[in-house]
């Protein structure tokens, strides 16, 4: 057997199966980014400047050192992916504005003093967050 298994062989097999995957690689590739466009195509940040502004909201105030959003960031608070979904806009203004909490026993969330416009504007991202097609995940509404 060692016989007719060579070094040229198992070149060939290593440099044939290394060309074989970076083109299933790049054909995968192309096929994504053919579909995620489409996909998402009604979902465009630039075109809500109020999305656009909760956003810089959101990275200014590094939220995401704290919170996850769609499974990225921080497991010290909770997932706001679908917060809106979850609670819906008025909650989500009414829990940031009457934050620190002071319960004892409990994370806080610090006091950022946001006016009703960058209130309105962060709850615009969470809609357009809440809104990304991320394949039916998480499984429920819970996170």
């Amino acid at each position: 057997m060692s016989g007719t298994f060579t070094t040229s062989t198992a070149r060939n097999i290593f440099f044939g199966g290394t060309i074989f995957f970076a083109l299933v690689f790049l054909a995968l590739t192309y096929q994504n980014e053919q579909i995620i466009p489409q996909r998402d195509q009604h979902l465009q940040l630039a075109s809500n400047p109020d999305i656009a502004a909760g956003k810089k909201l959101w990275e200014t105030h590094q939220c995401i050192g704290r919170h996850t959003l769609l499974g990225e960031g921080a497991y010290f608070a909770p997932e706001l992916g679908n917060v809106y979904k979850r609670r819906g806009p008025d909650f989500i203004k009414a829990w940031i504005a009457s934050q620190p909490t002071h319960t004892p026993g409990r994370r806080q969330m610090p006091q950022f003093g946001f006016t009703d416009k960058e209130l309105d504007e962060l709850v615009a991202f969470f809609k357009y967050v809440s809104e990304i097609d991320t394949a039916k995940w998480p499984p429920n509404i819970q996170g």
